[in-house]
């Protein structure tokens, strides 16, 4: 309060306050917080349980790494259906491992015998050829599960000899181009790839200044890091939800030399099809 007038008074603020002590009276942390947080982290963490032919978790199954020569990784709801509809066939495959994570957007539970559209990531194995394996990962992982990810599914393969071939969707919003994405023939395939991966790959690249996000951004980086032969295709699509259109869009991949014997029966695969989308239909539909 000013004496007399005139008087210059400066008002009170916190701008003359250190910036490590306000920084220090912002971070502090009470037990219950630390408890709180200690159980966040705790429940965050991600657990792989592989399994043998019985279907039992084992512990020295983890122990073991396993001989892998290559990897298809179908990440989202969409690629993950392409999978069960094209290549997946109980008598061919077998289910060798499962992901257990939680956070905003995932809750599972330790079932593994599940249908791709739930929020799950399962591992097969090629029965005659056990060092072909998928993985249909329709669940999301979030930011700072993702090494956690990495770590523990890739720690237990031997990387070399290993080639990975990822497939994903992502909202044709997010490509950029001097074009209208109004006129882009949506959806459609591009191929992001690491410098190892030699082979002639099914679609055109992706321009810059084009980026990928999320889990197949951290699986081609990880493959780039390591050296490990990878190539991500990445479907542009304007519908979010399961959709045949979506899926049918990497067909193109089923010519290619990863996925070219692993084709099942096309006939047998559009029934398939059409039954993932009707349980689709009927699980996310809250009327009666």
């Amino acid at each position: 309060m000013a004496t007399f007038f005139g008087e210059v008074v400066v008002a009170p603020s916190r701008a003359g306050v250190d910036d490590e002590e306000s920084a220090e009276e912002g971070c502090a942390e009470t037990p219950e917080d630390r408890d709180i947080r200690r159980e966040l982290e705790k429940k965050r963490e991600i657990d792989v349980r592989w399994t043998l032919k019985s279907g039992v978790p084992t512990e020295s199954s983890a122990d073991e790494l396993f001989v892998c020569s290559k990897l298809i990784l179908a990440i989202g709801r969409n690629a993950a259906a392409f999978l069960s509809s094209f290549i997946l066939d109980s008598v061919c495959w077998e289910v060798v491992g499962a992901v257990k994570l939680w956070n905003e957007w995932c809750r599972t539970s330790s079932t593994t015998d599940v249908l791709p559209t739930d929020s799950f990531c399962l591992f097969y194995r090629l029965i005659s050829d056990p060092t072909v394996w998928l993985c249909q990962c329709s669940c999301y992982v979030a930011e700072d599960q993702q090494f956690q990810w990495l770590e523990k599914v890739f720690g237990c393969m031997r990387k070399e000899g290993l080639q990975v071939t990822i497939l994903s969707t992502c909202p044709v919003a997010d490509y950029k181009t001097q074009e209208s994405t109004l006129t882009l023939p949506s959806p459609f395939l591009k191929a992001l790839k690491t410098k190892e991966f030699k082979e002639q790959v099914c679609c055109p690249l992706l321009e810059q200044p084009n980026i990928v996000r999320d889990l197949p951004a951290a699986v081609l980086s990880y493959c780039q890091v390591w050296q490990i032969p990878a190539v991500l295709y990445q479907c542009y699509t304007d519908i979010i939800k399961l959709d045949t259109v979506t899926i049918e869009a990497f067909k193109p991949l089923l010519s290619s030399k990863v996925l070219k014997s692993l084709v099942k029966d096309v006939s047998e695969s559009t029934k398939i099809l059409k039954k993932l989308l009707i349980t689709s239909e009927s699980h996310n539909n809250i009327y009666i």
